[in-house]
């Protein structure tokens, strides 16, 4: 086994990896149980940013954190469904929507949450933009889903909340609206470009999930 290479198999309900080192030397084995996989696994995080357009305007649904603050319906990733179709259940039993919701995710942002030693953690968000058809009444309760104007919704995310973070909740709305336009206008944007580089416009339409059919997809 060369220098550096990694072995992974099971054993006794758990993984291991080995790796290998140079001759003389043991080899280091890790051995994770799948209880810390599986927290690993809900470390992926997944947002709806749930949108319409009236009279011209765009506008965002928003729900409420248990803390009173505004977000959007958003959740960890769920074995067997794809980041999209686990967005489109948060956004279905969050905020009650029926919709359309984007395969590609258009952007990401860090969420920060504290735990009960009081020490901040940070996990990305993958964000799929969701066109939201009809509502009806959330699943779960007290989540009080609400229609914002774009700017209106930046200031909302950035209440109660780290400067830093709700700049970078406020940039998603941003984001979101430049895609809107793109896409409504017969151009698609692909996913965000790294920093420094503008993202290649298309004229290839981006690939959508229906709401209903992740919920059953679910099942």
């Amino acid at each position: 086994m060369s220098a550096g290479s990694l072995n992974a198999g099971s054993l006794s309900g758990g993984v291991y990896s080995s790796t290998g080192r140079s001759q003389g030397q043991s080899n280091s084995v890790t051995f994770l149980r799948l209880a810390e996989l599986r927290k690993l696994r809900r470390c992926q995080q997944v947002a709806a940013v749930c949108f319409r357009v009236r009279g011209g305007d765009i506008e965002f649904l928003l729900v409420q954190t248990r803390k009173g603050r505004w977000i959007f319906p958003k959740g960890s990733a769920e074995p067997g469904l794809s980041h999209a179709q686990a967005a489109a259940l948060e956004a279905f039993e969050e905020a009650g929507v029926h919709g359309r919701m984007e395969e590609a995710s258009f952007t990401r942002y860090v969420q920060r949450k504290r735990g009960r030693t009081r020490r901040a953690t940070e996990m990305a968000v993958s964000a799929h933009l969701c066109e939201v058809l009809r509502l009806v009444p959330p699943p779960e309760l007290n989540r009080n889903p609400t229609w914002f104007a774009a700017e209106k919704a930046k200031r909302c995310l950035r209440e109660d909340r780290a400067p830093d973070h709700g700049a970078d909740l406020a940039r998603v709305i941003d984001r979101a609206v430049t895609r809107i336009q793109r896409t409504r206008s017969g151009i698609s944007v692909a996913r965000e470009a790294p920093s420094g580089t503008k993202p290649r416009a298309s004229r290839q339409k981006a690939r959508l999930i229906d709401i209903e059919s992740a919920r059953k997809a679910a099942r």
